[in-house]
């Protein structure tokens, strides 16, 4: 486990059709985790550096793009109806599959389907949004088994299989981005990080609502 005053990088990489909830629940909750955790760093990732349109019309600008980026502890990969789109990019499944072995790595809601299409989770349990919306034929966590047959989804909380890391739909990327400080830095600073949020009473009703599956081991 690392010292508070450890530090660690963390990529958020985002695409076109994001969904703003999701850079609320990953960067929105680090930046507050700096309170907790002043040496935690994070950077916004996408295929290519610069303006990034996220669902219904909200603009992020990318720090780095794929070709330029630099190195991190935990790369964590976004959802939203893009996702449908950057399964199809040979230049994001590599990067994903390239990057897999180096640190820890994480989805948010529908980012699971891209690690899915990866293959990085070929043999592995996984989670994702657990139901359909808007004019979706299923819910992603049906559709992830067809999508990769070497995966089995799971209903939960969140799925920690030691090097990755899944996490259900929306604002359970919250949960999960909290999951990833606790196990980093321990259960009192992501305990302090979901007080700052004012978060610690859904944290606790959604654990004890929805399994989390912790099958974690060390990752250097």
């Amino acid at each position: 486990m690392r010292s508070t005053q450890d530090k660690t990088s963390f990529g958020i990489f985002i695409y076109d059709g994001v969904e703003p909830i999701d850079i609320g629940a990953t960067h929105g909750v680090l930046s507050m985790a700096k309170r907790v955790l002043p040496n935690i760093a994070m950077t916004v990732i996408a295929e290519r550096r610069g303006p990034v349109r996220l669902a219904n019309g909200l603009t992020v600008i990318a720090d780095h793009g794929l070709a330029d980026c630099p190195p991190v502890d935990v790369l964590i990969v976004c959802g939203g109806p893009g996702w449908s789109d950057q399964i199809k990019k040979p230049a994001v499944l590599d990067f994903i599959r390239n990057w897999a072995p180096r640190g820890l790595l994480a989805s948010v809601c529908t980012g699971g389907m891209i690690l899915a299409a990866s293959g990085v989770l070929d043999g592995l349990k996984a989670t994702t949004r657990r139901h359909a919306v808007g004019g979706e034929p299923a819910a992603p966590l049906r559709q992830m088994h067809d999508l990769r047959p070497a995966v089995t989804p799971v209903e939960a909380l969140l799925v920690d299989q030691g090097a990755v890391v899944t996490g259900g739909g929306v604002s359970l990327a919250i949960d999960t981005t909290l999951h990833l400080l606790e196990r980093l830095y321990g259960p009192k600073a992501a305990g302090d990080t979901a007080t700052t949020i004012e978060y610690g009473v859904a944290w606790r009703a959604n654990r004890d609502a929805l399994p989390a599956i912790d099958n974690a081991t060390e990752v250097a």
